[in-house]
Order: structure tokens, then sequence, then C-alpha cells
């Protein structure tokens, strides 16, 4: 299982939000570029970034602290946040990007889904992130009206491997992995299914490798000392 740290920027900071809401954020560094370098000697290969700028106004505000951390160690990195046009795909996969996750625009828009996938094949991904059992949407501050399950299965019709999948209640929280939530999603679709949300021990990085899992996001249980890098990346092999 891939262990993907993660970095949230707002006003090119690395910052965390409890459970989605922008009034509760912690800034953790001024410096993303040496977060994501301090990643690389824990030993990570892979590197989750998030525009929360972005997912709130559907524009690219920190594309410098992004092209800045992209010049540092070489990580496999994902972005989501805002990314609902297709030269905005191209603005972000030129950077160096190598896979960027679409959020909103794929549960307003799949058609829009589905051509970015024809397009740019596996270097699309999607993010669904459940709140009160519907795919939030627009930096969760609204519910889309999906289902989860009405969701996973029109990405996968259209060809969408890769699934980030955050649980919104625990996101930030410490509250452990859903792991009934995951458990229910590898077994139904044959996807790739990234865990995101409350992932914050070591015991949870376990049982989500036992459920084999694509990856897992570790976000603030890092920052605040709750899970070591470099034993998760252990742990999850």
């Amino acid at each position: 299982m891939r262990i993907f740290p993660a970095i949230d920027l707002y006003g090119g900071k690395a910052v965390r939000l409890y459970k989605g809401e922008y009034e509760r954020m912690t800034v953790y560094s001024n410096d993303p570029a040496a977060v994501a370098a301090k990643f690389a000697d824990c030993g990570a290969q892979y590197l989750h970034l998030v525009d929360l700028e972005g997912a709130r106004d559907g524009t690219t505000p920190n594309l410098e602290t992004i092209r800045e951390i992209l010049s540092g160690p070489r990580l496999f990195t994902e972005l989501g946040g805002g990314i609902r046009s297709m030269q905005t795909i191209e603005r972000y996969l030129d950077l160096g990007i190598n896979r960027v996750i679409l959020g909103t625009i794929a549960a307003t828009n799949p058609d829009f889904a589905a051509q970015a996938v024809e397009k740019f094949g596996e270097r699309i991904a999607v993010g669904a992130d459940i709140k009160d059992g519907e795919i939030a949407i627009r930096g969760w501050r609204e519910l889309s009206g999906k289902t989860a399950e009405e969701f996973f299965g029109t990405m996968r019709a259209i060809g969408v491997r890769t699934v980030i999948c955050t649980d919104v209640s625990r996101d930030g929280a410490m509250r452990g992995a859903n792991l009934e939530l995951y458990r229910h999603l590898a077994q139904t679709y044959e996807m790739n299914i990234v865990a995101s949300g409350g992932v914050s021990s070591l015991e949870d990085i376990a049982a989500l490798r036992k459920l084999d899992l694509y990856g897992a996001i570790v976000g603030k249980a890092y920052y605040t000392g709750a899970i070591d890098l470099a034993r998760a990346i252990e742990v999850a092999k």
C-alpha cells in the first residue's frame, strides 16, 4: 500500500482544516517545499497536494508554491483542488504533476471527467468526498445530491481507475479511518482506492493495508507527531 503524506495549501502555507471547515485552520509550515523535502528524507515516494483555495474558488492561487515543491526531491505527486477545466489540467501536468484529482467537476459534470480520462488516461483521478452519505463539492461546503454508490458507479463506467475517498466527518479529527467504508469500496469496485480522512495511527495503517487498498493519505497525524512517517511507510509495505 502506498503512503501519500499530504500538504494542504492555503496562502502559500501548509495548513490543515478540521472536518473541512476553513474557519478552523491550523498553519503547520510557511515553507511547504521544505515539508515535502522532509517527507522524502523519511523515505516517501508519493505526495498528495490539495489547493484549498482552488477547491473553494475554482482557481489556481498556489501555482508558484506548487512549482517550488516540484523543484525539490522527485516524488510521484498528485494534486487536487479547483481543477475544473482542460486548461487547468494541462497546466498542472505540464508543470510536472503526475496525476490530477477531479473533485467538484467530476460530481457535477461527469461528461467532462469522461473527456479528461479519454485524453489523459490514468493521469486523471477523482476525489470522492463523502459527507452525510453524499458526495460533497466546492471545498466540502455543498452536497451534490449524489450518493457515494451513484458516484463510484458512474466513475467506474467512464474508465476512472483511481479514487481518493475522504470521510469528511473524520478528516483532521484524529478519530481513526472508516474501515467499514473502505472495506465495502474495496470489495465492490475494482478501482485503486486511496483512503483519506482520520488516519491517525500505525494501527490504522496496518488495518488499511489488510484491506489491500491502493494507498492511504497521512495528514494531520504526521504534523502532530501521532504517526512517524518512516514507520508508516514500513508498516504499509
